[in-house]
């Protein structure tokens, strides 16, 4: 037997219907939302907000945030989401042999090595002004891993990257010549904010080489960066490219709007051998 209250209104079980009702119109709001805003972000391409807008929509309601501070939180989200995948795809694209940081270069070893100018050099200001970089040393002191470690941080600052050696680069233009679609080749390589050209002086080139990299470094001057590692100094740069004229104007283009890292110091590997010979020496 149902008790009615004083006003004439049941009590009890009979106020259940009425509840859940309500109940069942909350949910089909907050379904159709969902399915509204997982369309809209589908449709936008921006799945980090798709992931996360109710997450932050609960965070955003316990800690009484603003609408505006709400919707600053989610796009922050999704910006920090593409460039974290914006940064990995440019490393990918590089074609880094492999991945090193200038976290990792242990510069204690290379004191002829200026901190303040790779400070500078790593937050890619070079690149945006189109400037170049050229390393200098003998083999063994680290001179790619610097190298890759800066095209690392410019990918990281958004920019562009593409590695090679220089024999690598001048077997790709030579192909491109022998096709005829060298100045193609060229305006493509441009696209890159920076190319980096490892081990210059290793292996000698004919004049058709020595030229083809002239056309590489001239179609990139004022408008694009290259960076530069080399054994020789720029004193026997003719002894590479078969030309001291040649050499001479390549040079000239490349340190026009250049920092150049002339670096000296023992060899890695050298180093490491003599270091594990006295270890063993040491427990004899």
């Amino acid at each position: 037997m149902n008790i009615a209250a004083s006003n004439g209104t049941p009590a009890g079980p009979t106020d259940a219907p009425a509840t859940t009702s309500a109940a069942r119109t909350r949910a089909a709001g907050s379904d159709g939302l969902s399915a509204q805003l997982a369309y809209l972000t589908r449709v936008l391409k921006v799945p980090t907000m798709a992931a996360c807008w109710e997450q932050l929509a609960e965070q955003a309601r316990d800690q009484n945030w603003s609408h505006e501070e709400y919707l600053a939180a989610l796009l922050a989200r999704q910006v920090a989401d593409r460039e974290a995948a914006g940064t990995t795809m440019r490393i990918r694209t590089a074609h880094f042999p492999q991945v090193k940081t200038l976290e990792d270069f242990n510069l204690d070893h290379l004191p002829s090595l200026r901190r303040d100018l790779l400070a500078h050099l790593a937050t890619g200001t070079f690149v945006a002004k189109a400037e170049n970089v050229v390393l200098l040393g003998p083999p063994g002191i680290g001179k790619t891993h610097l190298a890759i470690g800066l095209g690392v941080k410019a990918a990281q600052a958004g920019h562009s990257v593409l590695f090679d050696t220089a024999s690598n680069w001048i077997a790709r233009l030579g192909v491109a010549h022998h096709a005829g679609q060298l100045e193609t080749e060229l305006k493509k390589i441009r696209r890159y904010r920076l190319i980096i050209v490892d081990e210059v002086g290793y292996i000698p080139f004919d004049t058709d080489a020595a030229n083809l990299f002239f056309q590489l470094v001239a179609s990139r001057y004022e408008q694009a960066s290259i960076m530069v590692t080399s054994n020789l100094p720029f004193g026997r740069w003719g002894e590479t490219f078969s030309d001291d004229v040649v050499a001479a104007a390549m040079i000239d283009r490349l340190v026009h709007h250049a920092e150049v890292l002339t670096l000296s110091g023992d060899s890695y590997r050298t180093r490491a051998r003599r270091e594990l010979l006295a270890k063993d020496r040491s427990h004899d």
